[in-house]
């Protein structure tokens, strides 16, 4: 692993620690979080319907972009189970990606942005041509 990798994944691992921390501060249950924490993965299901569905429903669950806003907006309008929620799924996204999963290409369940994932992990050439798009 390069350098800069890990500096990244500490970066994330260190989102993750205070997306529980503020989770904590909410004063919902721990029951909930436990219940909740692995829920975004249930997008995996999309790879049933093959590899272009999987991927863009597992990056639709694993983006910041709407978790975010719904902790903004659960802090605006003082809604603590919405901020809850939300820091849960930031907390999933930032552990996910502190441990080198990232968003998926759809040209496979192994292909992320970030590279190959698994025992085959393939070159930088490689990881590039994955994400050109075709045509």
């Amino acid at each position: 692993m390069k350098p800069l990798d890990l500096v990244i994944r500490l970066e994330w691992a260190i989102v993750a620690l205070a997306a529980v921390i503020f989770y904590g501060s909410t004063g919902i249950s721990w029951w909930l979080f436990g219940l909740l924490i692995l829920a975004p993965d249930l997008s995996m299901s999309g790879y049933l319907a093959g590899p272009r569905v999987g991927a863009l429903a597992y990056n639709a669950l694993h983006i910041l972009i709407v978790p975010v806003l719904l902790l903004l907006g659960g802090h605006m309008w003082g809604n603590t189970a919405a901020m809850a929620v939300a820091l849960i799924w930031i907390a999933h996204i930032a552990i996910d990606r502190a441990l080198g999963y990232g968003l998926k290409l759809p040209t496979g369940f192994q292909n992320t942005h970030l590279g190959r994932i698994g025992h085959k992990a393939r070159t930088a050439k490689e990881n590039q041509s994955l994400t050109r798009s075709p045509g």
